[in-house]
């Protein structure tokens, strides 16, 4: 039946039948009235209401769609229910939502109102729920500027007349536990704001699972029973020392990474299997997964979050990730999640304008709003909105056991006026954003005190003092920060012909400035290999053969360089063509050896690397480094040690396509010295020159400062690296020097790479054009 006013119903009876009352709970459930009890219900779609416990109908208000039934207080008891029949015959019986008292704690609305409440997701949302024995689901929202909040879905028609919402007072949360819903239910809020009576479909910021896009609903989560077997795993994570442990990331976007026969998303259990195993071949000690919130538009590669608490629909349920987390972590590989509290899209289902006033973002777009991607800005300094954003890194953390987050676009974070002409000072005059700044503060100190072994790694792509110092020294306290700085000179440096690099020697040499600032890692990401940019080999000049020697001197300079590791997916093979996110990487290439012996190299790099505590243990300080020779432009060639006390390697790289027989470098110990790995090995697709049959013996010949030298062959456009190891001595001095050394300053093994017999064959190819390397915004 339809509503329709009448001069003889009570004002606040009219408001609630046309979805505009506030406070649904003071009209409808179970109220006392005189010495009797009224219960009133409001069914838009009923034919007829029973009170099921009394076995009495409900009478309808004439010309409305609300029910009273009156009578006794012992004819019906607190939680009572109701049976309904519609038009078309069908019945219903369930428990009076109306009939429940508040189920959201004070105090949780106290703390998110501190802006303290960390764990904000587990009372917002949707969540099964059992009330006084009575089992539904609970909902929770944030919307402040609100007249009315409604839970809509497939249960009531989509229909906000049906469920209005309880509001908390000045907290500005609304709940409802709505009984004998359950996991596998879709729905959304609806909201009509308090100034424009304007109406609003939202689907839910806490939400824990979506539809699959393009559709745009929540779906209510099952209770979580998932039996995890990582124990151990985490265990040993909060003992991770990760500053002096080896890191390499293996950067993954799981929907281009492998698709199925037909070019169908993979599940995450079947992903878990076919990626790890290949991770583990590889060497890798991690993963990173580009954003798999849930995000609406797949060519944004999940940068655009609308489901901050939910794992992508694309590859399955939030389980099904569970299971996905769990096998890498029973196969000793970690996780790290691209975690994006920068900015968020316009969609319309989503954040923007949740309640019908800027609420989540500013509401000066000056403040508010990237001009350049089209998206928001959050407004770091309301606490409920830390709340959101604090409670999501640490659901991450907590339920899906993810290892760390690496936070996306800090710099857009940090600068308010990062990329744009008009921006408001802060309130000092300055450009810092002092909000922002207080949120990542908050967030490292949360993450690292609740989470011991967690990593918070930042994109920041300026010159932002601190940023992986500790708060209380005035840091960010970020774990890690990715050297963009490196990145963007090396790639410069590689990109010219190698007969200019003797000018651009500096390129390479910058770097050790300042290395030992921050804690770096070096990336070659997916941003590399986007927007016109080409793919990481076709980034390199020459013919086809010097375009894969100069990609595998990258990456020796690259693992022998301070700085833990990460390279984008299809870039440790040689992929040719640009990344694409709609379609699997081109494994076919690997019937091709160049790129399998590229693959092949980068396995070794990793072994090398991770096998190597001098390449690893002091990434971050200067005791693990040491140049021998930074200033042979001329035949751009640098050399150096990476060291661990008294465990040391020798690298030389040489970025021309010469060879360079009888060159000669200082080492600081005596000794015969081997070839463990040479990127031009046959193995891996070059020429097979170096020093793999050659004996090489320091002498005690001063040279470039240290007091022994010993005479090497270069290879062309390649890096050697080489590791001393001590002469044999007479039974008398080894017996005595036995005596003397600890078994812990021994030296440690690393095998050495063999040097292939057959030489692969070379095909030229025309020079590709190199473009210039530009910094360009992460956030597609």
């Amino acid at each position: 039946m339809n509503n329709v006013t009448s001069p003889q119903l009570n004002p606040e009876l009219q408001r609630l039948i046309e979805a505009r009352h506030h406070d649904p709970f003071a009209l409808l459930g179970r109220h006392p009235q005189d010495k009797k009890v009224v219960v009133r219900a409001h069914f838009p779609y009923a034919e007829e209401v029973v009170l099921v416990e009394a076995n009495q109908p409900l009478e309808r208000i004439p010309n409305t769609d609300l029910f009273e039934w009156h009578g006794k207080p012992s004819q019906v008891p607190e939680r009572y229910q109701l049976r309904w029949r519609d038009s078309n015959g069908n019945e219903s019986t369930a428990h009076d939502p109306y009939c429940f008292p508040p189920q959201i704690a004070d105090f949780d609305l106290y703390l998110f109102g501190e802006g303290k409440h960390w764990h904000a997701y587990r009372f917002l949302g949707a969540h099964p729920h059992v009330a006084d024995g009575v089992s539904g689901v609970l909902f929770g929202v944030w919307a402040p500027n609100a007249e009315r909040v409604s839970v809509v879905g497939n249960f009531n028609r989509w229909d906000g007349r049906c469920h209005p919402m309880r509001g908390r007072g000045a907290s500005g949360i609304w709940e409802l536990f709505i009984p004998s819903l359950c996991a596998g239910d879709l729905y959304k809020f609806e909201l009509r704001n308090r100034n424009s009576g304007v109406v609003f479909l939202k689907a839910d910021p806490y939400g824990q699972h979506f539809e699959m896009r393009p559709s745009t609903s929540t779906i209510v989560p099952k209770a979580d029973t998932y039996v995890w077997g990582d124990s151990e795993w985490l265990e040993k994570r909060k003992n991770f020392d990760w500053l002096h442990q080896p890191l390499s990331v293996y950067e993954v976007h799981l929907g281009s990474w492998r698709r199925g026969w037909e070019g169908e998303f993979i599940n995450y259990r079947e992903l878990a299997h076919q990626l790890v195993d290949y991770v583990k071949d590889m060497g890798f000690t991690h993963i990173e997964l580009l954003p798999i919130t849930e995000h609406p538009f797949d060519g944004s590669w999940g940068y655009q979050t609308i489901g901050y608490y939910a794992p992508t629909s694309r590859f399955g349920t939030p389980d099904d990730f569970r299971y996905f987390m769990d096998y890498c972590h029973q196969q000793d590989i970690g996780v790290i999640l691209d975690w994006v509290p920068a900015h968020f899209p316009k969609d319309a289902h989503g954040l923007a304008r949740f309640d019908g006033e800027p609420l989540y973002e500013h509401a000066d777009s000056r403040k508010g709003e990237h001009l350049d991607w089209g998206t928001l800005i959050f407004n770091y300094g309301r606490y409920e909105v830390k709340n959101f954003l604090l409670s999501s890194a640490l659901y991450w953390l907590e339920e899906f056991h993810i290892d760390g987050l690496r936070v996306d676009a800090v710099a857009s974070m940090l600068y308010l006026d990062y990329s744009r002409k008009e921006w408001v000072p802060n309130q000092y005059g300055g450009r810092e954003n002092l909000e922002a700044i207080d949120f990542l503060r908050e967030l490292n100190t949360v993450v690292h005190s609740e989470h011991h072994g967690a990593m918070v790694i930042a994109e920041e792509s300026t010159s932002w003092p601190q940023v992986t110092r500790p708060t209380y020294l005035g840091g960010l306290g970020f774990s890690l920060k990715w050297n963009m700085g490196w990145m963007n000179d090396t790639l410069r440096y590689i990109a010219q012909n190698p007969i200019h690099r003797k000018y651009h020697h500096d390129l390479l040499t910058f770097s050790m400035l300042y290395c030992f600032t921050e804690n770096f890692m070096l990336p070659f990401s997916h941003d590399e290999v986007v927007h016109g940019k080409g793919s990481m080999l076709y980034k390199m000049p020459g013919d086809e053969w010097q375009r894969f020697a100069n990609l595998r001197l990258l990456y020796t300079y690259m693992f022998t360089h301070p700085g833990k590791k990460l390279l984008f997916m299809g870039t440790e093979f040689g992929q040719g063509t640009e990344w694409n996110e709609a379609s699997s990487l081109d494994w076919y290439v690997l019937e091709y050896s160049f790129h399998q012996g590229m693959q092949l190299l980068v396995k070794d790099l990793n072994r090398l690397y991770c096998n190597s505590p001098a390449l690893y243990h002091f990434e971050f300080e200067w005791q693990g480094f040491q140049w021998i020779d930074c200033h042979d432009a001329e035949q751009s060639i640098i050399s150096y040690i990476r060291k661990q006390d008294d465990d040391f390697l020798v690298v030389i790289v040489n970025f021309t396509p010469v060879p360079r027989h009888g060159y000669r470098i200082g080492v600081p110990r005596e000794g015969r010295y081997t070839e463990v790995l040479n990127s031009d090995s046959h193995y891996y697709g070059g020429s097979g020159v170096g020093n793999g049959d050659v004996e090489l013996i320091a002498e005690e010949r001063p040279w470039m400062d240290n007091p022994y030298s010993i005479c090497v062959t270069v290879p062309p456009l390649s890096g050697i690296v080489l590791k001393p190891e001590l002469l044999p001595q007479p039974e008398s001095v080894a017996a005595s020097a036995e005596e003397e050394i600890a078994p812990e300053e021994a030296v440690a093994v690393v095998e050495v790479v063999p040097a292939a017999t057959t030489p692969v064959a070379v095909k030229d190819t025309p020079d590709p054009v190199i473009a210039e390397e530009e910094s360009k915004p992460a956030a597609a």
